[in-house]
């Protein structure tokens, strides 16, 4: 890592007041740029009535009409393949990306030169926040295919001067060997591969922390909300012996929030890009800090194609006490709690993943687990699946999964231990939680 590789710039540190100001100016230019040149938010501001030139920001930004990825989709079947929230010329855009469909079809996104480059700059306050910097070697085991994340971590990697090594195309068992063999210091990964990279280096070595002795000191996940989770987290820093860094975004917005060394489990949003807001799901008003909101973004610098009070569907509390760090961000407690269409009532009971999660993160016995909802008698109840690891109880290692989420959860869930192997697993975003719709 080089000396200065973790400095914050000025640029982070503003006061709210100034940050406020040049958010506004920002927004104030972009939809100066946008206006009458994408269709999309023509229409939008049109059919809301109003004129981006009357408009005093950030002061005026809750008149805007809220984008949601329902109308996002809808425009993409209606005007396919693209839709039309491009800004630009279709022969300017270079960079295709898609979304991971975990919640219906996929969305479609396209990105200039221009744009792709303000998400890489948003990916080096990622690296910041890290510590990562020139002298580092980055491992990146995954196949990119068209996911954005992945690729904006790659090439912002080695605009920041780092070596970045590609390990697509591998096995675990491969990716294990070049990591033994190149000596990287950092890993860019989902949460889920890396517990499956140790799961797989365990198997091998027969011990719990079967990476601790690589040269990796920082893991740097995304994805999923594992690396906010701290059941999770930890068991990833324990096996590792390396610091977890977590960050989240969306293809079609960006890299939005990052965690610094000086504070773990709080998610810094780099509001120098975004204007975050955080409001009640149910009335659209403001959240109070330190209680649930629905995060909404809008991003100033992907003017090519642009999101304007986005609703992200990501539940978050907010907090805009100082972080020791010195940044002024607003910052995510815990990260992202949940995913506002991933909860599922039970009986009665809201259940959302991550809570499963936690629970069976904190189980060092549970190797894998799947969670199944299924319907009868228009009752719903879950079924949870879980791997045992090699020696341990398998008839305590049930009973105590049942026993603890019965605790979390308010809710009798049946717990069925499965052979080793039985389980799928994942490199990319997990699905180990599975709604079985009633026909």
């Amino acid at each position: 890592m080089t000396r200065d590789a973790g400095a914050v710039p000025a640029t982070e540190r503003l006061p709210r007041e100034a940050l406020a100001a040049l958010q506004g100016e920002r927004l104030t230019r972009l939809l100066g740029h946008i206006h009458a040149r994408n269709r999309f938010y023509t229409r939008k501001l049109t059919d809301a009535g109003i004129d981006p030139a009357q408009l005093v920001l950030p002061r005026d930004l809750a008149a805007l009409p809220f984008t949601t990825k329902a109308e996002l989709v809808a425009d993409q079947a209606q005007a396919p393949p693209w839709g039309t929230v491009l800004t630009e010329p279709l022969v300017r855009y270079t960079r295709y990306s898609q979304t991971s469909s975990t919640t219906g079809r996929p969305l479609r996104w396209l990105d200039t030169t221009e744009s792709w480059q303000w998400m890489l700059d948003c990916w080096q306050a990622v690296y910041r926040g890290a510590g990562v910097g020139a002298d580092d070697r980055i491992f990146f085991p995954f196949s990119f295919g068209p996911f954005l994340g992945f690729w904006t971590a790659f090439d912002a990697a080695t605009q920041l001067g780092a070596h970045a090594i590609p390990a697509g195309g591998m096995t675990s068992h491969q990716r294990l060997a070049l990591i033994r063999s190149l000596a990287p210091t950092v890993v860019c990964c989902t949460p889920t591969y890396a517990l499956r990279l140790l799961d797989v280096a365990r198997e091998a070595d027969g011990v719990d922390d079967a990476l601790a002795d690589t040269t990796v000191r920082t893991v740097i996940v995304a994805g999923e909300p594992g690396g906010s989770i701290p059941a999770t987290r930890q068991r990833i820093e324990r096996g590792w012996g390396a610091r977890i860094i977590d960050h989240h975004g969306l293809t079609e917005v960006g890299p939005i929030s990052f965690e610094c060394r000086e504070a773990p489990g709080f998610l810094h949003v780099n509001e120098r890009e975004y204007i975050a807001e955080m409001l009640d799901p149910e009335s659209g008003q403001p959240a109070a800090d330190d209680s649930r909101g629905e995060l909404v973004i809008t991003n100033l610098g992907r003017t090519a194609s642009p999101l304007i009070r986005y609703r992200t569907g990501d539940l978050v509390v907010a907090t805009h006490e100082p972080c020791a760090c010195g940044r002024t961000f607003v910052r995510l407690v815990g990260g992202v709690v949940a995913r506002a269409d991933d909860m599922v009532n039970i009986r009665g009971t809201n259940v959302y993943p991550a809570a499963v999660e936690e629970v069976l993160g904190a189980i060092d016995t549970v190797v894998e687990y799947r969670c199944t909802v299924r319907t009868a008698a228009s009752m719903r109840a879950l079924a949870v699946e879980v791997e045992v690891g090699r020696g341990a109880d398998e008839a305590a290692v049930t009973a105590l999964v049942s026993q603890n989420l019965r605790k979390a959860l308010s809710l009798n869930v049946q717990v069925t231990p499965v052979p080793a192997g039985t389980l799928p697993r994942f490199e990319m975003k997990a699905r180990r939680f599975v709604v079985e719709r009633s026909s």
